[in-house]
């Protein structure tokens, strides 16, 4: 597989998006030789779509919030930015945090571009696009856009 060096992990499926995102693990039917029946497992991503979900799951998680796990590192500084009106200062708090949050994802060679704009029709979120170089010779990869809620 051209992308094996981007991992393999649970893949996640996202719920509801209203206030807060809520994830669930994705399943999968499969069939084991020798028996007729499918079972529900635990479904999987790999490669690009791995490297895209690590992105987004990096960013929604508190730096720090891993600690007690080792990764004390973890995670992003969006939270932080919760309860700010959204202006081209916290917009710009937005971006830095997380090209700072990227620069630790080892499987990140290059953040190409990060776009952080207010969300048409709301006022309480921005909307973001980033284009990141994964490591190696695969082609950029592009995470959204996705929204970030910033007032509760």
């Amino acid at each position: 597989m051209a992308d094996g060096h981007l991992l393999t992990d649970i893949g996640l499926t996202l719920r509801r998006s209203e206030l807060r995102p809520v994830y669930t693990v994705a399943t999968e039917r499969r069939r084991v030789p020798g028996r007729p029946e499918r079972f529900v497992d635990v479904g999987g991503v790999d490669g690009r779509e791995n490297l895209g979900q690590a992105i987004i799951m990096r960013l929604l998680t508190p730096r720090g919030e891993l600690s007690e796990l080792a990764h004390p590192d973890y995670g992003s500084r969006l939270h932080e930015l919760i309860g700010r009106q959204n202006t081209e200062t916290t917009r710009n708090l937005v971006k830095l945090f997380i090209l700072e949050s990227l620069q630790a994802e080892a499987r990140v060679e290059e953040v190409l571009e990060v776009s952080v704009e207010p969300t048409r029709g709301r006022r309480d979120s921005v909307s973001v696009l980033l284009r990141v170089k994964p490591v190696g010779t695969t082609p950029a990869l592009t995470v959204g856009p996705f929204a970030l809620e910033l007032e509760r």
